[in-house]
Formats: C-alpha cells, structure tokens, sequence
C-alpha cells in the first residue's frame, strides 16, 4: 500500500472546517496531521474535533511541519496567490479554494511559479466538477447525447440572510460575478469546451443589502459571456433568495438540452397540504454540495498519490477570474 498524503490545513473557519472534517474522517488515502488558524476558537475547535496535536497560528509554520506532503487552504481569496507560491516553494502539493485569486497578474504569477516545480500538484476548488449530477450530464455531452453544446444558462442563488454577514466581506471578495459566479462561469467553459472570452458584459441591482454599495457590490447580478467559437453563457447571481440555495444549470445543444438542479430539493419527500404540492429546499450550497465536497477531495489525494493529470488546470481558474 501507499503510504497516506500527510495534509495540513490552513483555515479552519466555516468552511474550512467542513474540508478538515472530509480529510480527517472520509479521505482514503488522505492523513490531516496539521492545522493552522490565527483564530485561537478554531484551533480549539480543531483540537477537539479533528484529534490532530499539530496546532499553528502561524502559515509559516505549517509549512514546515516534519514529514508534510500536502496543504489545503480554505483562507481569504486575498492570501491564496501568495499562500500557493509559498505552498510550492516550500515543496507541497497545494488544494485551494476557489477563486485562484482577484486579477489576472497574481493568477499568471501562480501559474509562472507552478510551471518552476512540475512534480508538484496545484488545484483549484471548482467543486461542481466533481458532483455526481454534473459529472453525469457532462458525460452525456461529451457522448454528443444533446448534440454540439453552444449555449450555457448557469446561476448560483443563495438564500437570503437578513443579516447580510457577507457584506462585511465584500469588500475583499472580488464582488458577486468572482465569489459566486465563478463556479458558474467554470461550469460553463467545462460543458462548452470552450476557450477564452472574447467579450463580457454585465448589470446589477441591490434589491435588498443597501451596505453592499459602499464597495460597488450587488446583491443580484447577471452578465453575457461570449466566447470566440461563438458559443455564448448567460449567469445569474443573487444573495436574496426566499426559499433557499438554488443551483441551476442548463447545458443546450443543437439536439437537446440538460438541466441539472432545476428543483432545490433537499430531499425526495414531497408535501401536499392547503399550500398545494411542495418540497422543502436546500438551505445553503454545502447541503446542495456535500457528496461534491469529499470527492473533490478524494480527487485531489488520488491525483497526487498516483501522480495523475489534475482534472482541471491553472489555465482554467484563471480564465475562470479573467471573465468573472
């Protein structure tokens, strides 16, 4: 047998949290020995949930943790150009959450840096290549099940939070067409085949979180994305959904077309009561996306421990940033 990828984590917040417990717990082939937040309740929460004993406030020293294969990094989008450089530098193989970074210069400078070390592994989290719906329906494109693809439909629409805790990260996150859209707009360049953008174009509302203005933020957005074979991708975002988190994509072609999540549902249960026929939704992205979560994971593990091709490249997150 192999011997594990020993992984440490860096971030360990929300999110963070969620990959760590994938790692620990329903990786195969995957070893979390180390943790780093500078949040001293994570760590504790670390301590306690993750029974790891190699703590560290500091990335640093993460990295120089004894005998460490691999870093997961589920930090601010801000840091990731810089944290992936030094991942490489210090001779890691690095998983990072998605966007690669916030402008085009620190995305060529990771892909310059990655090109320097080309036994290291570097990906990217565009998770919904990995979910079982997606993938599915990418396969029956790619058979030619609905003909040749031109036209794209893709939103992400999160329930709405009356307390808007993302507008005190707006200022950081690159604005809804990069924090949200960007899965969106992978999606699309995933199912098209398709190369670079030729042209953008794009408008916005705030229907609800007026703080969002302060930064040149909205809270619903959708933009027009044409590509230079001529095949075109239309996105959708939105913060203020009643009903749930919905993730819709619609793939046509020019003999049929796919949709995959057309219906949030969280379950199969079906409700019929004076409201009429109904089910009950997915609250936010992870329920909608937990199976994708850990087997992006077990993709990132499998990748490196059996030094296969990455399932997707450098090129593709930056692009992914180029058009968002």
């Amino acid at each position: 047998m192999n011997a594990p990828l020993r992984i440490g984590i860096a971030g360990i917040g929300r999110m963070g949290q969620r990959h760590a417990l994938n790692l620990a717990h329903r990786t195969l082939g995957a070893q979390l020995v180390a943790a780093c937040s500078p949040v001293a309740s994570e760590l504790e929460w670390a301590k306690e949930k993750l029974n790891v004993n190699h703590l560290y406030r500091d990335y640093k020293d993460l990295l120089a943790h004894p005998g460490l294969d691999a870093v997961f990094l589920v930090t601010p989008t801000t840091l990731h150009a810089d944290q992936i450089i030094q991942g490489l530098q210090a001779g890691k193989h690095v998983f990072s959450e998605k966007p690669l970074a916030l402008n085009i210069p620190d995305c060529l400078k990771v892909e310059e840096e990655a090109a320097k070390f080309p036994k290291l592994k570097v990906m990217i989290g565009f998770v919904r290549r990995f979910d079982p719906s997606y993938r599915e329906a990418h396969d029956k494109v790619t058979a030619g099940v609905i003909g040749r693809p031109f036209l794209v439909r893709s939103q992400t629409a999160d329930q709405n939070d009356p307390s808007g805790f993302f507008v005190r990260f707006a200022p950081t996150s690159g604005g809804a067409m990069v924090d949200m859209s960007v899965h969106d707009i992978d999606v699309a360049r995933w199912f098209l085949g398709a190369g670079g953008a030729k042209r953008v174009y794009a408008a916005g509302t705030i229907a609800i979180h007026t703080g969002l203005a302060e930064c040149g933020d909205v809270d619903n957005g959708v933009a027009i994305c044409e590509f230079g074979d001529g095949q075109i991708a239309c996105f959708y975002a939105s913060r203020t959904m009643a009903h749930g988190h919905e993730t819709l994509s619609e793939i046509i072609g020019t003999q049929g077309r796919l949709m995959v999540g057309q219906n949030p549902r969280i379950d199969r249960v079906e409700i019929s009561d004076a409201h009429g026929v109904r089910n009950e939704c997915t609250p936010t992205f992870y329920e909608r996306f937990a199976d994708a979560f850990r087997l992006e994971a077990q993709a990132f593990v499998d990748t490196v421990l059996g030094d296969l091709p990455l399932p997707l490249t450098l090129r593709d997150a930056t692009e992914a940033t180029r058009i968002g």
